[in-house]
């Protein structure tokens, strides 16, 4: 965490809602949980700080996916040979987007660590945005929730809540290298396989 759970509640108190939207977006789940320890204090109102939030998420999400739908060409001319992403595995992006995409974007939204790579990927695969937005709604505000319900509930012990996440987010990372390089190893078998026959 970049601010400390101190340094927040003291721009809560000053700034409110104007500070927490910012902060979600930067910060997100971590600021999310004290938000909830702020609402417990009497700082902030628990629903609107609901709608803050959520709001403030989905604007980092939509941040990532632009970044991965009109970045796309560049990114891929840039990085997409030293990741093994060429132009037909992008089509096998594109493809599972357009079948699970929703599904996929919840599995990364309620991991802590790699969501973004799902949030940039959904916009590599040009997602239509309608239904990325449609996908991450129905995840963020689960999630929001119960983080702003543990802020609420646990908030003072929002240091251990911040080394789970850290943990967490380590483990998702380390999980999230092993399945990519487990997807482009297979995919790069079926083609071998396709050659030979």
């Amino acid at each position: 965490m970049t601010f400390s759970a101190d340094q927040i509640i003291n721009w809560l108190q000053i700034y409110g809602y104007f500070i927490l939207f910012p902060l979600v977006v930067i910060e997100g789940p971590i600021v999310t949980v004290i938000a909830g320890l702020a609402a417990s204090l009497g700082y902030l109102n628990f629903f609107i700080t609901y709608a803050v939030v959520v709001a403030g998420d989905l604007g980092g999400d939509i941040i990532y996916y632009a970044i991965g739908r009109f970045g796309r060409e560049s990114f891929l001319e840039k990085w997409g040979k030293y990741i093994g992403l060429r132009a037909d595995r992008v089509e096998h992006v594109e493809k599972h987007f357009e079948k699970h995409g929703d599904k996929t974007l919840f599995i990364g939204k309620m991991t802590h660590g790699i969501g973004a790579l799902f949030l940039v990927a959904a916009g590599l695969a040009k997602m239509a945005f309608s239904k990325f937005v449609f996908a991450n709604m129905t995840a963020t505000l689960v999630k929001s929730l119960l983080l702003l319900l543990a802020g609420f509930y646990f908030g003072q012990a929002v240091g251990k809540i911040n080394s789970f996440f850290e943990f967490f987010g380590a483990a998702s990372i380390c999980i999230g290298i092993v399945v990519t390089l487990v997807f482009f190893a297979y995919y790069n078998k079926k083609e071998k396989d396709r050659s030979y026959e």
